[in-house]
């Protein structure tokens, strides 16, 4: 890899430390690069006003946009501001957390294993648990599935837009679809498409790390919205979702049971999630039952 773009959507949330170690490792390599930050019309003017500060790092700029386009059309529109022939998404929430991270991506079209591939994961891990955050208890009981082993089992099912390199030909070729305006799963649509067009998919071990957490009644929140977005897609999303694989094999009965206990104790679960004790058997049964009740 000779170039690459490396684009950063990001909304009420500031990213110049991200900005800036990208910015250090790729000054040491041989390769021309350039950071793109793409405001999606964040809220919180101090994230705004912080976010300028990265138009005086090297190669780097921020867009910012007056109104909120969604995760869909925001990484859309950073691929045709781009430039180079390689693209490196990367949610603006994230941590560098190796040393080589770039220089691991820039090698990687160079290994044999990766000839046919035009889009490569890298994964994440996590960072230390927050006491009483439910995010990152949840997170941190599914780091085992993020192993580059693990997701490369089922390589177009398992990819995630945190930290992902595509060649730009292919994301302008098959961008995300615009219809996903609300939180939720336009990867995972991404991925069947990947597929469905049989382009290469590789998962790699070369993560960024999550070490943000949203606050637990912020992530119960996402989470509804995420729900209702699946249930929105349902028929597009079929077979590339745990959720809907498990609600598919349910018993009629067990439907009907799950839906009267949502509805006589969804309340008291979700209060106890946003609370400073969460249980992610309570969050494994709510996500059901709010699932099953829309």
């Amino acid at each position: 890899m000779k170039n690459l773009s490396i684009l950063i959507p990001i909304y009420n949330d500031v990213c110049t430390t991200l900005v800036s170690t990208l910015c250090q490792q790729a000054e040491a390599l041989p390769i021309s690069y350039e950071i793109i930050v793409a405001d999606d019309g964040s809220t919180h003017l101090d994230c705004v006003e912080a976010n300028r500060a990265v138009n005086r790092m090297p190669h780097s700029r921020v867009i910012e946009r007056p109104v909120n386009s969604g995760r869909a059309a925001i990484r859309n529109f950073l691929a045709e501001q781009s430039r180079y022939e390689w693209l490196l998404f990367i949610d603006g929430d994230m941590t560098v957390c190796r040393n080589d991270y770039l220089r691991r991506y820039a090698e990687t079209d160079a290994d044999s294993h990766s000839a046919d591939n035009a889009v490569f994961d890298g994964g994440i891990t996590v960072g230390r648990v927050k006491a009483g955050n439910l995010r990152s208890l949840y997170e941190k009981a599914s780091e085992q599935s993020f192993t580059a082993q693990r997701r490369q089992r089922s390589p177009y099912h398992d990819f995630h837009t945190a930290n992902f390199l595509v060649r730009r030909d292919i994301m302008l070729q098959h961008p995300f679809d615009l219809r996903f305006r609300h939180y939720g799963y336009e990867d995972v649509l991404f991925g069947k498409e990947m597929e469905r067009h049989r382009v290469g998919l590789c998962h790699i071990d070369n993560p960024l790390s999550f070490e943000r957490f949203e606050s637990n009644s912020h992530f119960v929140s996402k989470t509804e919205e995420g729900l209702r977005t699946l249930h929105d897609f349902r028929a597009d999303l079929q077979g590339y979702s745990r959720m809907l694989s498990r609600v598919s094999a349910m018993p009629r009965p067990a439907v009907s049971l799950m839906r009267l206990w949502h509805r006589l104790f969804g309340a008291f679960e979700r209060r106890m999630l946003c609370g400073t004790h969460p249980r992610l058997a309570v969050f494994h049964l709510y996500r059901l039952g709010y699932y099953l009740s829309l």
